[in-house]
């Protein structure tokens, strides 16, 4: 068990919930039945999304330190973090060829909230909120890392936004007329639009499984993602509810899903467990 909870005295001014990535399609050795990735993520070019989030990020964690509220490198939470994000990584290209060139970051930012999220290119944060409210352990940890970067290796952002910008007609005359360039204007100026993103339910149920599997492939217990969100549905009891369910919905269908899901990826943790 992981010691990953514990009191801080940070506090945050606001937390964000994002994850996009770029050409992914479902690997053959695949454990868990996912459909093909949205062909509208196309419509939205990969590189640009990914330098427009890395800059995002980076404003974001200068305006943590100038709080006082991002984790030093030595701190015990952001190392345990870094650790399983360093079991995870390496399977990522199995769900996205892309992801061989991300330059991956993963940072610790003390809020009361309970959240945490994936940007574009492999930029991760999590708050210190769902670590101490949720009590929660490494496996438990490794399933909320794996969940966000699966929206990430899924393109979640890219089609979203795509869907967004085509109720405009942006994106659906901008292919013909407007060039590559001006569309990657369009991923450039998405702004506030990615902070405020939320995915559909199926989105929502790829990630799930895509991020066990990850999970799994590294050496985490699987059944520690139903664990995860049975401590997800208790949390939302509270008042408001947690940042994180505003766009990941707990549930008893979600809990099934995984319950599921979890028999088909047990061989791959056994065997991560033994080499």
């Amino acid at each position: 068990m992981l010691c990953l909870a514990k009191n801080s005295a940070w506090s945050g001014r606001r937390g964000f919930l994002l994850a996009a990535g770029a050409a992914a399609a479902t690997p053959v050795l695949a454990q868990v039945e996912v459909g093909d990735a949205s062909r509208l993520r196309t419509l939205v070019p990969a590189g640009e999304l990914e330098t427009a989030a890395g800059q995002q990020y980076s404003q974001m964690m200068a305006e943590a330190r100038a709080q006082r509220a991002l984790a030093p490198d030595n701190h015990p939470q952001l190392q345990q973090l870094r650790a399983i994000g360093n079991r995870l990584i390496p399977f990522t290209t199995k769900w996205n060829d892309r992801a061989k060139g991300w330059k991956w970051e993963i940072n610790l930012i003390g809020s009361k909230q309970i959240n945490a999220f994936c940007m574009p290119g492999g930029k991760i944060a999590f708050y210190t909120g769902i670590l101490d409210q949720l009590k929660l352990t490494a496996d438990e940890a490794a399933m909320i890392m794996g969940h966000e970067m699966a929206h990430a290796l899924r393109e979640h952002a890219r089609s979203r936004i795509a869907k967004t910008q085509g109720t405009g007609a942006l994106l659906s005359i901008g292919a013909q007329l407007l060039g590559l360039g001006q569309l990657g204007d369009v991923a450039a100026n998405i702004g506030t639009q990615l902070i405020t993103l939320k995915f559909s339910r199926s989105d929502e149920t790829e990630a799930d499984l895509v991020g066990l599997e990850l999970a799994a492939r590294a050496g985490f217990n699987p059944d520690a993602s139903v664990s995860l969100w049975q401590k997800m549905g208790q949390a939302s009891g509270g008042a408001g509810g947690p940042s994180f369910l505003s766009t990941h919905p707990s549930g008893p269908d979600r809990i099934r899903e995984l319950q599921a899901n979890v028999p088909k990826v047990r061989g791959l943790y056994e065997q991560a467990r033994r080499s």
